[in-house]
C-alpha cells in the first residue's frame, strides 16, 4: 500500500508540474492585434502585453545596424518606429511599400521592439496579365 501511495504522489507532482508549464507557456504566447492608430491610447498592463502590429513599410526607412534592424511602419495615417533585434534574418519580401506584421512590445518612449518580423509583397499575388493587357478568366491559366 504504502508503494501505491508513493506512486500516486509522484504521478500528481508530475501532473501538477506539466499543467503549470502549459499556463506559464499560454501566457507567454498570448498576442495582441493592434493598429499603429490604436497604440498610443494603451495604457498601463496593456503595454506590457505582447503585442502585433501591421502596416507599410515606409519607403527609405530600413536601416540594417549591428544587432538590430530600424525601420517605420505606416498605417492610418500614424507613423510608427520598429527596432528588430530577433534572431531569424527578415524575409526577402521585406522591402520598402511592402506590407508587415510585427511581433513585440512597445518600449517606454513609444517605440516597437519587435522580435518576430512577417512581411509580403502584394504584387506577388496580383492575377497574371493576359496577352490582350485584361486580367485572367477564371479556369483560363
Amino acid at each position: 500500500m504504502q508503494k501505491q501511495a508513493k506512486f500516486g504522489v509522484g504521478i500528481a507532482i508530475i501532473v501538477a508540474s506539466m499543467g503549470f508549464l502549459a499556463w506559464l507557456g499560454y501566457g507567454e504566447s498570448k498576442t495582441y492585434y493592434h493598429t499603429i492608430a490604436e497604440l498610443p491610447a494603451l495604457h498601463g498592463s496593456s503595454r506590457a502585453h505582447r503585442i502585433r502590429v501591421g502596416g507599410m513599410v515606409e519607403s527609405g526607412s530600413i536601416k540594417r545596424l549591428p544587432g538590430h534592424v530600424d525601420f517605420v511602419l505606416e498605417g492610418e495615417g500614424k507613423a510608427l518606429r520598429v527596432s528588430y533585434v530577433g534572431g531569424d534574418p527578415l524575409p526577402d519580401t521585406f522591402v520598402d511599400k511592402s506590407q508587415a506584421l510585427v511581433e513585440g512590445s512597445l518600449t517606454k518612449d513609444g517605440n516597437f521592439r519587435a522580435e518576430h518580423v512577417q512581411a509580403k509583397c502584394a504584387s506577388k499575388y496580383e492575377a497574371a496579365p493576359t496577352v490582350d493587357g485584361g486580367s485572367a478568366k477564371p479556369g483560363t491559366m
